[in-house]
């Protein structure tokens, strides 16, 4: 092993104990109480007060006008594409550099992922990259955009708030104004991060949000769409709702919807995590102090910090190599797993991918970079 790895692995022990996990849930409040509820009451399905008081609670916390309550991630992010315009033989663009749900939900839709590259002060879609691909390979045609090579529409944009670190906003609303582009933000990462004092998932017309085992909370399984769109928000609660029209017995549905619904089982545990929500984002923050602190002075890498405009949750706490350094990653990822600290690479390359390797994309030199060099380290809220 290199002395960087060995650095790496006395820095990494001075912040984490031994034997520690990447991430693990925190449940020190009253997830039991409101769990033990449901099983006594015996509503623990769809149907129940917690589902409706996370939703509330949802918009309260993120100041969009309505939250919708679904089984997870991909499952939301699914139903914005379509309830955003997204059509069978569409392309959305998406970063590269982004979780497989991100892909898949584009795919359930019949549409196309174009790939498209990451800037490195983000880590998310790069945006003024972007704008410069667009002017070469896109035409605007009937209010519409489309991909002059492929002759497909390009319907919307997908980014994604990685690791919990906003992308720059602002000029890619810019973007999909100029292209006539749908925004739907992939939100899944970054419950309780601020682009410019606004939470993410606020921006788009209808965002996704991601409550899996290993987010900043956790509904076990679960995900959400936000929106400011009135219409757009009953919607999205009909269609994740099988689409039936409400009734004390008759089942009538009005259209093709989808059994997307939280069980109120999983939103009483949201609702527990919520309310110590504001806790783990300060527990979030300092630990990402101490780890900025001890690799302060260790050569050849550093710790990812927030972009200037964003107040980010570190969902996940991020090592990055210098690009000297690159060919040493799996010799670190390898001593800190069998030392006791679990770390992770970067998501392998969207392209990379047999299912998506033929997918329209633009350079992808960033995300490629990033992606080599790139550590996630131990990042729970206890730590």
């Amino acid at each position: 092993m290199s002395g960087l790895s060995q650095t790496v692995l006395k820095t990494m022990q001075s912040v984490v104990p031994q034997n520690v996990a990447l991430h693990e849930p925190c449940f020190e409040g009253n997830e039991w109480k409101y769990v033990k509820e449901c099983i006594d009451t015996r509503w623990v399905s769809s149907a129940g007060k917690y589902v409706d008081t996370f939703e509330k609670n949802l918009v309260e916390f993120t100041g969009a006008r309505f939250a919708v309550a679904v089984v997870n991630g991909t499952a939301a992010l699914h139903v914005c594409l379509q309830l955003a315009g997204v059509e069978r033989d569409d392309e959305v663009l998406a970063p590269d550099l982004t979780f497989i749900a991100t892909a898949n939900a584009i795919a359930y839709t019949g549409a196309i992922p174009h790939f498209v590259d990451s800037a490195e002060n983000t880590l998310g879609l790069d945006p003024g990259k972007l704008d410069q691909y667009l002017k070469e390979v896109g035409v605007i045609r009937d209010g519409a955009c489309y991909n002059r090579i492929t002759g497909r529409r390009i319907s919307a944009v997908v980014p994604m708030h990685t690791f919990g670190h906003s992308m720059d906003l602002d000029p890619l609303i810019d973007v999909c104004e100029k292209y006539h582009l749908a925004l739907v933000e992939d939100a899944a990462e970054s419950l309780g991060t601020y682009y410019k004092g606004r939470h993410t998932g606020t921006f788009g017309r209808i965002n996704a949000m991601s409550f899996n085992g290993n987010k900043i909370i956790t509904t076990g399984g679960g995900g959400a769409l936000l929106t400011n769109d009135e219409s757009l928000g009953r919607l999205a609660k009909h269609i994740t709702t099988t689409a039936k029209l409400p009734h004390a017995w008759d089942f009538f549905h009005d259209r093709v919807g989808y059994n997307y619904r939280m069980p109120n089982i999983n939103a009483a545990l949201g609702c527990a995590q919520l309310e110590a929500l504001p806790r783990f984002l300060e527990q979030k923050r300092a630990l990402a102090r101490r780890y900025q602190q001890a690799f302060l002075d260790v050569k050849g890498i550093r710790v990812f910090a927030e972009p200037d405009f964003s107040t980010s949750n570190y969902w996940l706490n991020v090592l990055m190599l210098d690009q000297q350094q690159a060919d040493q990653r799996n010799d670190i990822l390898q001593l800190l797993n069998t030392s006791g600290i679990m770390v992770r690479p970067a998501w392998i390359l969207m392209h990379k991918l047999p299912m998506y390797k033929d997918c329209p994309r633009m350079d992808l030199t960033i995300a490629e970079s990033i992606e080599s060099r790139l550590i996630n380290v131990p990042s729970s809220v206890f730590l």
